[in-house]
């Protein structure tokens, strides 16, 4: 027993040596890929399901990973499925994806009264997607505070609505769950029936406070804390100003669109009074911005509305949030890029700052594989999946490549080749397309041996 247990022992130590040497990127599909990994066995326990069954494997793996990736997709329905210790897991996995598990890693560490070393330094790095390495610690630890005072005022708030309908003890688990899945923009909720937040369509209370957590977690964590720290627009960051600027936009323009386009559906928000409209519009202005939660009936929307949806979930939100998408950033990058081109100025500017050569060529290449990604496992599911109509099978797509979790109803009825899919999809979704294909790649040459001749090829 002694020759295993320190045979054991020993392999564990050379695994763990091997990830250390490990590339940044290629530690963070492995270390994400884990979690998930165990979030399935856990909640494929007997234990984990209210019938005392085991949901199985591709199910549970189904879940974990659409609650490591902070998607909100489900195949079975969480109010109903789970016992408490599954719900438990669910919010765990929820809380470990939106933060990341290096920040988690670091809260630990830090708990235990471990140094940080230098490579792990680089791996969250890459996980907060920041340029150096400088106060990385610093932001890990007001990462963590942050969070914990936002999703404790937004449970607070949540639970002068859920204690009242639910009792004290159920009331206070409902708003701690809810508050820590927006925040997350994770999308599961306790409702029950695949319902969402669709029974407080009218509640202003739950309405806002759940889209201002989803803003509040979409807009990234650096975002909140310069604004806090300086305040003034004109002392912020580019990455900042780009952010606060590109989401107002988003915002408005699609409550003005979807207030038009959905004004007079009967099936949606036709017969309610002009403040009950306002209200359901608010929430669905906000929601696609990888939340997945709804308040109307996301199948009843007109296609129009449907289309904006789906152009809204591939935006996603902002980079080092919680949110999903090829991010707002990138977005405003590359339409910056093609004014440009347009303009025909050589250099790229965004409020008085030149944007580097890299930072473009990323942007293009991550919108580029994104694009790839969507219409590859559409053509996929499409064959996979004759029962259902491409428009939702199309939105399915992008709801789990943007980690949305918004859905027409089909995830249930998914084949098992579906499933998987979406699994990888989300997966590829949260950690990034571009830092797996990085993590795939053989180890680059920065310095080339040798250039080759240039020559012109017609584009347009």
């Amino acid at each position: 027993m002694k020759k295993y247990v320190k045979k054991t022992n020993q392999l564990i130590y050379i695994v763990f040596q091997q990830i250390r040497e490990l590339h940044p990127s290629r530690v963070l599909v492995i270390g994400f890929a884990a979690t998930i990994l165990i979030g399935a066995l856990l909640l494929n326990l007997p234990v984990a399901s209210k019938s005392g069954e085991a949901v199985g494997f591709v199910n549970a793996l189904f879940i974990s990973t659409s609650a490591v990736c902070v998607t909100g997709l489900v195949v079975v329905d969480t109010a109903t499925q789970w016992t408490l210790f599954g719900k438990t897991v669910i919010l765990s996995l929820i809380q470990i994806g939106g933060l990341g598990f290096m920040t988690m890693g670091t809260f630990m560490a830090l708990i235990l009264g471990r140094k940080i070393s230098l490579k792990e330094r680089l791996i969250i790095q890459e996980s907060l997607n920041q340029f150096n390495i400088s106060g990385l610690i610093k932001l890990s630890k007001y990462i963590l505070i942050m969070t914990l005072i936002i999703e404790g005022v937004g449970a607070l708030l949540l639970s002068t609505r859920f204690i009242p309908e639910y009792g004290f003890i159920k009331g206070i688990g409902y708003s701690v769950f809810h508050s820590i899945s927006a925040f997350c923009n994770a999308g599961f909720d306790l409702v029950g029936e695949f319902r969402s937040l669709t029974p407080y369509v009218h509640d202003p209370v739950i309405t806002l406070t759940v889209a201002v957590l989803i803003i509040l977690g979409g807009i990234g964590f650096v975002v909140i804390l310069e604004v806090i720290e300086k305040k003034r627009f004109s002392k912020f960051s580019l990455h900042t100003k780009l952010v606060l600027t590109i989401t107002a936009v988003l915002l408005a323009s699609s409550f003005i669109l979807f207030f038009i386009l959905e004004y007079s559906n009967p099936s949606t928000i036709g017969e309610y009074t002009l403040g009950e409209k306002a209200l359901a519009i608010i929430f669905q202005a906000v929601t696609p911005r990888t939340a997945g939660f709804n308040t109307i009936a996301i199948d009843q929307l007109r296609i129009s509305s449907i289309f904006l949806t789906i152009m809204l979930m591939f935006i996603g939100g902002a980079s080092g949030g919680t949110a999903g998408g090829v991010k707002i950033t990138t977005v405003g990058v590359v339409l910056a890029s093609i004014h440009a081109v347009i303009r025909g100025k050589s250099d790229i500017q965004i409020y008085k700052r030149r944007i580097s050569r890299d930072i473009i060529d990323k942007s293009i290449a991550i919108v580029g594989i994104s694009i790839l990604l969507v219409v590859a496992v559409t053509m996929i599911l499409s064959i996979s999946e004759p029962g259902h109509r491409f428009d939702e099978l199309f939105f399915e797509t992008v709801s789990a490549f943007g980690t949305v979790g918004l859905s027409m109803g089909i995830t249930p009825t998914l084949t098992i080749i579906g499933k998987i899919i979406i699994t990888l999809l989300m997966f590829f979704g949260r950690v990034g397309p571009l830092t797996i294909f990085v993590a795939m790649a053989k180890k680059q040459e920065y310095y080339p041996k040798c250039r080759y001749p240039k020559e012109n090829v017609i584009v347009g």
